[in-house]
Formats: structure tokens, C-alpha cells, sequence
């Protein structure tokens, strides 16, 4: 059985190496590769009877690997994977291998698989429905009842929000606030970590109401909002988010 090993890490794919040779020393290790890239090209030339496929390579997903040739080989996954996708493999009639693996386990995967005879392409795309977890649902819109009117505020227009007299508001770009009856954590849970950052306690920014940024006393961050804010104070990025905050805007 000739056997392509797709792992990044040394020291495992030599440990693969050593426990298929001991349960069977006619296994051909032909290859180990360490990246989605390297295995497009190994793939584009050779054949083998049996790939292990670690999930998480030094270049991304491995899963990218089904994206770019077709392979019909067997897979066995290795992988740290949690329970919910270790159900996915099995759904998908590919077996896997939970790290560190163990002899015995390693040894019934390949007895299970000499008794295969044929194996159909892999459901890549089912698969990858299975691992990836939904895209999260963020608040597009909020309704706003002001006295006897409704207002719809798409998420666009709101330039932050902010706490006042231990009330919540949202500004809109048109310099327009309107109370809320949302807590800024529980804000912060509805609205996508992309687009909005809470820079202290008081208040959560919209990255394109951001102007220009100052370099602040003891390491925090002034911020020039559009609109602007009515305390100054209000828009200083504290101490405990000042690194954090840098780091968001430097995705």
C-alpha cells in the first residue's frame, strides 16, 4: 500500500512513519508533505492508495487541497477536532484519527481500510458544510421607538454608541442619538467584531467613523470620531484595550 502522509508537524508524520511501518512493514510511505501548496503540486503527479491529511496546515485548511485537483484516494484525517466534526468524518464515510494518535487506533483504521475495495470521490463539499460552523447572524438593522414613532437604523449608519447617564445610545452619522435598551455587552455580541470595537466602558466605535488617530498618555489612543462626540473623554481607547484595539485595526 503506497501512502501519502500531509502533516506539517516533523516529529508526528516521523511518528506516523514508524507506527505503520511496525503494524505493516509493506506500507510505502511515499511522501510527506507540510502544505496545502506542496500537496496541490504532489498531487498533480502522483497517485497513492492512502493519504493522511492533517486538518490545519502551516498555509491554511487542507480542505483547500479538494479545491484545487481531484483526488479519489481514501483519507484518513488526523486531527484535534472536536466531537461535532469527528461526527462530520463519519457522516461522510471518511475515517479519522483523533492526535496523539494511538497504535491501536492507527492499526484498526488500516485493517478497516484493506477491506475496502473501492472507495467513491470524497464529499468535500458536504464535508465542508459539516466543519464549518454557520456564519454568524449580526444585527443588520435595529428598530427604534421614539414616543410614537419607529424608526428603522441600518447598522451602516450608526457611527457608535455610547452610555450616558447610565443609559445606552446609538449616533447615527447624521449626528442623530436615539436611546437603546441594549447593554454594550450584549451589543457587542449582535454586531460583527469587524466593523465595531468597544474602546472602554463607555463606548462601542464604528471603524468608519474613525478619522484620525493620537497617540495618548500612558499608552492609550484619542480617537477623531465623524461625528464628533460631545466629551472627548468618551473617545480615549483605555489602557486594557489600547493593544488589542491596534491590533484590530491592523487586520
Amino acid at each position: 500500500m503506497d501512502v501519502l502522509i500531509v502533516e506539517d508537524e516533523q516529529i508526528a508524520a516521523n511518528r506516523l512513519k514508524e507506527m505503520l511501518h511496525d503494524i505493516d512493514d509493506t506500507i510505502n510511505v511515499l511522501d510527506v508533505v507540510d502544505s496545502v501548496k506542496s500537496a496541490v503540486k504532489w498531487f498533480m503527479r502522483n497517485r497513492a492508495d492512502l493519504i493522511f491529511l492533517d486538518i490545519q496546515l502551516s498555509d491554511g485548511l487542507s480542505f483547500n487541497i479538494f479545491d484545487q485537483v481531484t483526488v479519489d484516494t481514501p483519507v484518513i484525517f488526523t486531527t484535534a477536532y472536536d466531537e461535532y466534526a469527528i461526527k462530520a468524518f463519519s457522516l461522510n464515510s471518511v475515517d479519522y484519527l483523533l492526535k496523539p494518535i494511538r497504535k491501536s487506533d492507527l492499526e484498526i483504521s488500516i485493517q478497516k481500510l484493506k477491506k475496502i475495495h473501492s472507495m467513491s470521490q470524497l464529499d468535500i463539499q458536504t464535508l465542508l458544510k459539516q466543519m464549518t460552523p454557520p456564519t454568524a447572524d449580526y444585527k443588520k438593522r435595529f428598530l427604534i421607538h421614539y414616543g410614537e414613532k419607529i424608526y428603522k437604523i441600518d447598522v451602516s449608519e450608526i457611527a457608535c454608541f455610547f452610555v450616558l447617564n447610565k443609559n445606552v445610545f446609538l449616533k447615527t452619522n447624521s449626528k442623530k442619538s436615539y436611546a437603546m435598551n441594549f447593554s454594550l455587552d450584549k451589543l457587542m455580541t449582535m454586531l460583527d467584531p469587524d466593523e465595531f470595537y468597544r474602546i472602554n466602558r463607555k463606548m462601542i466605535v464604528n471603524i468608519a467613523s474613525i478619522q484620525r488617530m493620537v497617540a495618548y498618555s500612558r499608552g492609550r489612543v484619542k480617537l477623531v470620531l465623524t461625528p464628533e462626540v460631545d466629551d472627548i473623554k468618551d473617545s480615549i481607547v483605555s489602557v486594557e484595550r489600547a493593544t488589542d484595539f491596534k491590533k484590530w485595526l491592523d487586520k
